[in-house]
């Protein structure tokens, strides 16, 4: 694949899964945003840490991968057929300021992440529910953009070499799992606007421990398969040995 376009798909089935992965992440918007998880999430902290995986790392990725962008049926035209003035702005794309807009966009990532799992802004989305969208924007936004650098969402095409691209993806979700590793581990309850009753539900700890859990199990369903992917076509084509 160069830097300027892309082919048409050789299996017929490729059009059809890409209209799947972004059709499931607008799905996962709306169920992460709708009853019951928008109920739940202002009272455990696990389907919180769903809700946070889903805007931060899940949604964003089916979105990229799916590449909704290339029209209907998710079919990527051959060069010819693409806009001249959106070829020569990728082409552009790809040999200028790549590994800087990769830094720029991982540390958006790994910022609003952060951000987003301390303790007091956790307390504050439990009692004021609206801050919920405003989450969701940052969260998924920074995400899209980095997307677009490591995995190939035609017509755009990364622009840094997949030792890179391993790399950025490898650090973003260890940023996510030592967070969450933190939270889990800690004999104190991080997040104390979250009420348990004794002898009623999830007490406090499972509820932190679970939390933990989710956040890792979640973000290497979305990292892991991207390592991979870049992986063995890397070790494949001895590319930048």
């Amino acid at each position: 694949m160069n830097a300027v376009g892309v082919s048409t798909p050789a299996r017929p089935w490729v059009p059809r899964l890409r209209v799947l992965w972004w059709g499931s992440s607008l799905a996962l918007m709306i169920v992460s945003l709708s009853p019951p998880m928008w109920g739940w999430s202002f009272r455990y902290g696990f389907a919180q840490s769903i809700q946070f995986c889903i805007f931060a790392f899940g949604a964003p990725s089916l979105l990229v991968v799916g590449a909704p962008w290339l029209g209907r049926n998710g079919n990527a035209a051959v060069t010819e057929s693409q806009a001249p003035w959106l070829l020569r702005w990728n082409a552009r794309r790809v040999r200028e300021k790549a590994q800087l807009r990769m830094i720029l966009a991982a540390s958006s990532v790994v910022a609003s992440s952060l951000i987003w799992r301390t303790a007091p802004l956790v307390n504050v989305l439990v009692r004021d529910h609206w801050l919920v969208i405003i989450e969701a924007v940052t969260l998924f936004i920074p995400m899209v953009l980095m997307m677009v650098e490591i995995v190939e969402s035609p017509p755009f095409s990364p622009g840094i070499s997949r030792p890179y691209r391993i790399g950025v993806a490898a650090v973003v979700m260890w940023s996510a799992w030592v967070v969450a590793y933190l939270a889990g581990m800690s004999q104190n309850s991080w997040y104390s606007a979250f009420h348990h009753t004794a002898a009623r539900g999830i007490s406090a700890t499972a509820d932190q421990q679970l939390s933990a859990g989710f956040v890792w199990l979640l973000t290497a369903a979305v990292f892991v398969p991207i390592i991979f992917w870049n992986l063995i076509p890397w070790h494949q084509t001895q590319e930048d040995p």
